[in-house]
């Protein structure tokens, strides 16, 4: 089993930032992909960004440029959001998958307003 727990969500305004942390805990494989994701309600969950588990980033067109992920080890992830658009409003989710098995946090609300 693999726990991830999220911080960092929170209401700011268009054009600020903000950073959201991910830390799991449990059963870890180094070699992983691990990423966040995003939904709003009435929509699919969508990739934001993620390290895939050859350690490279994948980002959605939508926020490059914006958005950086960064981890320190095969734990902990990061989110730095830039640049932040009411469009980016929504629950942003942590994603851990390895060996066939995914894993989701518990989701962090960010809401941007214009």
């Amino acid at each position: 089993q693999v726990q991830l727990v999220e911080s960092g969500g929170g209401l700011v305004q268009a054009g600020g930032s903000l950073r959201l942390s991910c830390a799991a805990s449990g059963s870890i494989f180094s070699i992983n992909t691990m990423g966040w994701y995003r939904q709003v309600p009435g929509k699919q969950r969508e990739l934001v960004a993620v390290f895939t588990n050859g350690g490279s980033t994948n980002y959605a067109d939508s926020v490059k440029g914006r958005f950086t992920i960064s981890r320190d080890n095969a734990k902990k992830v990061y989110l730095q959001m830039s640049s932040l658009k009411p469009e980016d409003t929504a629950v942003y989710y942590c994603n851990y998958a390895a060996l066939g098995y995914t894993y989701w946090g518990q989701g962090t609300q960010v809401t941007v307003s214009s």
